[in-house]
């Protein structure tokens, strides 16, 4: 051993290489740990990668299919939106047509009512015009026959000669009036 030892001794030892006990002892350290770890971590880890990579696409997936939902949703929202907006539109304007005819109905209405109180003025009119025109013919007869009296002399107490004059005067008033009115 002595002479290994000299041996030893007479070869430079370098310090960066580790002796050969060493690597072996290391190369073997090494193999049975990556048995270890390719046998029982590995698949643990490939396993736990897996589910988490499912649990994420599921997310994902969920994620997806909410906002697929949301979209819809807001489809719907704006076709009723939409449908609400153009009820509104016809309810204005079936109110709008409904007003007009209110007010045109209201329009004849009170053109029917002006038309009647015209008419029934005017009727009125006439028949006071009537009774006016009476009773001036019946005055005027008393004070033509009045006149007559005076003028000629003579009573005209006879009522068949007093309506005789007084008709054909006042016809010949009307006769003189008439020509001035047209």
């Amino acid at each position: 051993m002595n002479t290994l030892i000299l041996a030893a001794a007479e070869e430079p030892i370098n310090p960066v290489l580790p002796h050969t006990s060493e690597i072996i002892v290391g190369l073997i350290a090494f193999l049975l740990l990556f048995f270890v770890i390719k046998k029982f971590v590995s698949p643990r880890f490939e396993t736990l990668y897996a589910e988490r990579a499912a649990k994420i696409e599921g997310g994902i997936e969920k994620a997806e299919q909410a906002q697929a939902a949301a979209q819809r949703t807001l489809e719907e929202y704006k076709a009723q939106l939409a449908e609400a907006r153009a009820e509104a539109a016809r309810i204005r304007d079936d109110a709008r047509i409904e007003g007009e005819q209110i007010i045109s109905e209201l329009r004849a209405k009170a053109q029917e009512e002006s038309a009647r109180i015209v008419a029934q003025g005017q009727t009125q009119l006439e028949t006071q015009r009537a009774q006016i025109v009476a009773e001036l013919r019946g005055e005027l007869g008393r004070l033509a026959i009045d006149l007559a009296d005076r003028v000629v002399g003579e009573s005209l107490e006879d009522e068949v000669r007093r309506r005789g004059t007084v008709d054909r005067f006042l016809s010949e008033l009307d006769d003189t009036a008439a020509p001035a009115v047209k």
